[in-house]
């Protein structure tokens, strides 16, 4: 029995001896859209190979040894290989690719015994588009390739997910940030932008500029379909002196390549209402027919506003936009749609909407942009 172990425990030592003193070659890569030269990706495979403990690694400068070196600058064939791997006097020859496609990268490496002629080893593996981790891929596929098993969470962190919903392609862009635009007033709240401040009013043009931001949460996404809720606070008529602030909740939805997209949902402000009626036959103030006038304005000037008393000229009570009034929540609801125009990076959704509310409302443009920001790095 014990000669029995010592035999195998001098095989062992044998083998491990054999393994170790093979001599072992890296030929330059093919690369294919990956930011980095072919002999680049053969150093750091280098590199990788040294680090596993298990060949004598030929380094760049015992590469120029053979004649006319640069002709084996494009060796990635089997037959090429082998006369290069023969050349260079060694028992193993790697070289493999490297090829971005789409938003991943794929690195593909072949082991070639040099005396049996044989591709003794493949390895191959889908990395998500992070170049500045190519190191980090290549010790992945190269530790594959030896039956080693990477780090868990490194290899997850760098794997490709090839999951119906991602974060790469057209369908998933968020649009995320500043807004801007103009709107027009119509209606009721036309009247009351532009009624004198005398009477409650705004004294103000029609149109007026919002400023704000969007914040988007998709809860459904493929590429050539989102569903997603939109956070829209934003200021108005900050050109004409006026603070009105206002926040709309929609529901949006986004489709195909060209980013075609729809949203509805309320709004939500602040505005002062007060009880009155517009004296439009001039019989309160028959100089300034059409003047609106509230209880307030009523109490003062000894006018009886009480049902009989207004009933008898035509009018009745009724709640209207008057900013001498008590505030309340205002709603509105919002419908929008448009398109989401890329340029590189740059990413510019513009809208036009349109916000209803009671005999009223207001339709207008509003554009934004931004970045579609590059992935962190892996720590």
């Amino acid at each position: 029995m014990k000669t029995i172990k010592k035999l195998i425990a001098i095989m062992l030592l044998l083998n491990g001896s054999f393994l170790w003193s093979q001599t072992i070659a890296v030929a330059p890569a093919n690369t294919y859209k990956v930011n980095a030269h072919p002999k680049t990706v053969a150093k750091l495979m280098r590199i990788e190979l040294i680090k596993l403990d298990k060949y004598k690694v030929l380094d760049e400068f015992d590469m120029i040894e053979v004649d006319n070196p640069e002709s084996y600058d494009s060796c990635y064939s089997k037959k090429c290989l082998l006369e290069y791997g023969k050349e260079l006097e060694v028992d193993l020859i790697i070289s493999g690719s490297m090829d971005k496609v789409g938003n991943k990268i794929i690195i593909t490496l072949k082991l070639i015994d040099i005396q049996s002629g044989e591709v003794v080893k493949n390895a191959s593996d889908e990395f998500e588009d992070q170049p500045h981790e190519l190191q980090r891929m290549i010790a992945i596929v190269i530790a594959k390739m030896h039956g080693i098993d990477p780090d868990p969470e490194l290899y997850k962190r760098l794997q490709y997910k090839n999951e119906v919903i991602t974060s790469n392609n057209l369908g998933m862009v968020k649009n995320s940030g500043p807004r801007m635009g103009g709107a027009y007033a119509l209606g009721s709240i036309s009247e009351f932008m532009t009624r004198p401040e005398s009477q409650g009013g705004l004294e103000m043009a029609p149109i007026m500029s919002n400023l704000g931001y969007q914040f988007e949460v998709v809860y459904v996404g493929t590429e050539n379909f989102s569903a997603l809720f939109e956070f829209i606070p934003s200021l108005n008529g900050l050109e004409q002196g006026k603070f009105l602030p206002n926040i709309s909740v929609l529901n949006g939805f986004r489709f195909g390549q060209a980013g075609w997209e729809f949203a509805f949902g309320p709004s939500f402000g602040i505005k002062k209402n007060s009880y009155g009626v517009f004296d439009t036959k001039g019989v309160f103030d028959a100089d300034n027919p059409g003047r609106y006038w509230s209880q307030g304005d009523m109490n003062a000037q000894n006018i009886d506003w009480t049902e009989s008393g207004l009933a008898e000229h035509g009018y009745y009570l009724d709640e209207h936009l008057d900013n001498r009034g008590y505030l309340k929540i205002s709603t509105r609801w919002v419908m929008a749609a448009g398109r989401t125009f890329k340029f590189g990076g740059l990413n510019m959704p513009v809208n036009v909407f349109y916000s209803s509310a009671k005999s009223g409302g207001m339709v207008g443009l509003s554009m934004g942009f931004n970045i579609t920001r590059s992935k962190e790095k892996v720590n």
